[in-house]
């Protein structure tokens, strides 16, 4: 497998031998991989192969081989010292000391030199980096919570001491004389917590409405119309 031909995302990119080409070409695939973050692991690589040291992601092995020289024009075989520079210059600045600069001879690297110079070994797992860490909460913010919940609520409810919580929850109140001589955990076990929520609406219902008071049914009580009246509408009404 060459470093042109690469198999189908997100497998790694697994170079056996690459002897090289044109210095355009991996240019782009060298581009392409790093914009994808694709792993490429290396074990022989030459000439303009060599440009895969400049990517973060890249790995090779104890007994990987590295050939560097010049860039050349194919067509009069003369050295094309621009497109040499861009090559060095795209090395890690360790493998840079360790060529000194570019000639028409191979220079060869082994895997080794190369891990020794700051190249990670494909034999270690790779380590995967947060694009961002997570900013801490802010203990003010935190401070300020709870005094607006203490200005709500009052002062009658208890809490149980949770020393996981930071000790500057406790600066929202004045603290006595025999406070500040007490651990952290005993002030903060006495700071008051709000009411506890009720377990369902309906419990709050019935906690906060009053009675409703049912008229009482008068027992014995008679219809206002007796039954054979409305016949006698009836018949009144057809004879209409």
């Amino acid at each position: 497998m060459t470093y042109l031909d690469p198999p189908p995302a997100p497998a790694p990119v697994i170079v056996m031998k690459d002897v090289g080409g044109f210095v355009r070409d991996y240019q782009a695939q060298t581009e392409f991989y790093r914009k994808t973050d694709r792993e490429v692991r290396i074990h022989e690589c030459h000439s303009a192969c060599t440009l895969a040291l400049s990517l973060p992601n890249v790995c090779v092995y104890p007994d990987s081989i590295f050939k560097f020289h010049q860039a050349y024009n194919l067509r009069n075989h003369r050295t094309d010292f621009g497109v040499s520079e861009q090559l060095f210059d795209s090395y890690p600045v360790a493998v840079q000391a360790r060529l000194g600069t570019l000639t028409r001879q191979f220079s060869v690297l082994s895997g080794a030199d190369l891990i020794s110079l700051g190249i990670r070994d494909c034999n270690t797992p790779r380590i995967m980096m947060a694009a961002k860490p997570l900013a801490p909460q802010s203990a003010g913010t935190l401070t300020n919570v709870w005094a607006n919940v203490m200005s709500v609520f009052g002062t009658k409810a208890t809490r149980t001491p949770e020393p996981a919580r930071a000790p500057t929850m406790v600066a929202t109140r004045q603290q006595t004389e025999a406070e500040k001589n007490l651990p952290a955990e005993a002030v903060f076990a006495s700071v008051p917590l709000p009411p506890p929520r009720p377990p369902s609406i309906a419990v709050a219902l019935t906690q906060t409405l009053p009675p409703i008071t049912v008229p009482k049914v008068i027992q014995g009580a008679q219809p206002i119309l007796p039954s054979h009246f409305l016949a006698y509408a009836m018949i009144a009404r057809l004879g209409q």
